[in-house]
């Protein structure tokens, strides 16, 4: 019996999430309340290393944690700005809109997925964004599947 494919492979590997980061960047940008942050300068590897993030969540090679440092990592970019209810709202409208935008398949099930991610994954950081938090070292990696969050 064939087994099912990762979300990673479903969504058509690499390149659909170097799309994704391309176009949830862009919806950022033009997005009145997040495009300050996403505006101004910062790391030239940006794009990349969302979509190695994403990638990884789902199923993808380990590169974001070779390259970056993991998930704690990933946080600690994110902690202590402040970030609240209404950035984290718009960041998922945000994100299931390029999901559309980067031409991912077109599938209700991959979608919720994705959307269920990505509604774990701001409240996530909305934890860490009051000022003065900060991250412990070494934190689980996220990993998703089709029934969700993975242990």
């Amino acid at each position: 019996m064939d087994e099912r494919p990762t979300i990673y492979e479903f969504a058509g590997g690499h390149e659909a999430f170097v799309a994704l980061a391309a176009a949830l960047h862009e919806r950022c940008v033009d997005d009145p309340v997040l495009s300050h942050p996403f505006s101004h300068a910062q790391d030239p590897n940006h794009l990349d290393h969302l979509a190695c993030y994403l990638a990884e969540v789902f199923g993808g090679p380990a590169s974001y944690t070779d390259t970056v440092g993991g998930h704690s990592s990933m946080l600690a970019i994110h902690a202590g700005t402040g970030a609240d209810e209404e950035y984290a709202s718009r960041f998922l409208a945000c994100f299931d809109l390029a999901v559309g935008d980067a031409a991912l398949p077109d599938d209700e099930e991959f979608r919720r997925v994705l959307h269920d991610y990505m509604m774990w994954a701001t409240s996530d950081v909305r934890s860490i964004s009051p000022l003065g938090s900060t991250v412990a070292d070494s934190l689980a990696f996220p990993q998703w599947s089709w029934d969700g969050a993975r242990s």
